[in-house]
């Protein structure tokens, strides 16, 4: 069953099909989540997000990818969490806190000057897949290379990105 079939069933009120939705779903969220938000803050995202997905079902229209839908309404949720907590310092690297307007114009210009150091092509999957958070299938049709160059460009680009900002791994 496709997950369009499943949706249409959530918004008929069939708990199984959730389940199925949030087994197909939950694994690739919540990698993508970790990306955003501590650990410990995954999971209740994820909660808060198929909580949303069973509400919101009978508006859900079915002209792009359920993935997709998904992953606006757990971007919504992580914004939410995040919101609620207000704000606070991200430690970078090497000790560096973002806090305040300083450190924030300082670590913009280090990006900046690691994404300098991109090729254009790999400047253009950074910008589709980071910055539009486009998936790679679609940054292949975009840019007309394989999907495994697009994959390649992203992590090179993860790895110059990490360079130019200090980071260790």
């Amino acid at each position: 069953m496709d997950d369009d079939t499943l949706i249409a069933r959530i918004a008929d009120g069939d708990d199984m099909a959730l389940r199925e939705l949030f087994g197909r779903h939950a694994p690739w969220l919540a990698t993508r989540l970790r990306a955003v938000l501590p650990a410990a803050d995954v999971e209740d995202v994820l909660q808060e997000t198929f909580l949303a997905a069973w509400r919101g079902a009978r508006g859900y229209r079915p002209e792009g990818a359920a993935g997709g839908w998904l992953w606006g309404i757990a971007r919504r949720q992580a914004a939410l969490l995040l919101r609620r907590r207000g704000p606070v310092a991200l430690v970078l690297p090497d000790g560096l806190a973002v806090g305040d307007e300083a450190d924030s114009v300082v670590t913009r210009a280090d990006l900046a000057g690691a994404l300098a150091a991109l090729e254009p092509a790999e400047r253009e999957v950074w910008r589709l897949m980071y910055e539009e958070d486009r998936p790679v299938a679609e940054v292949a049709e975009l840019t007309g290379v394989p999907a495994g160059t697009v994959k390649s460009r992203a992590h090179r680009v993860r790895r110059v990105l990490r360079a130019g900002l200090g980071g260790t791994r």
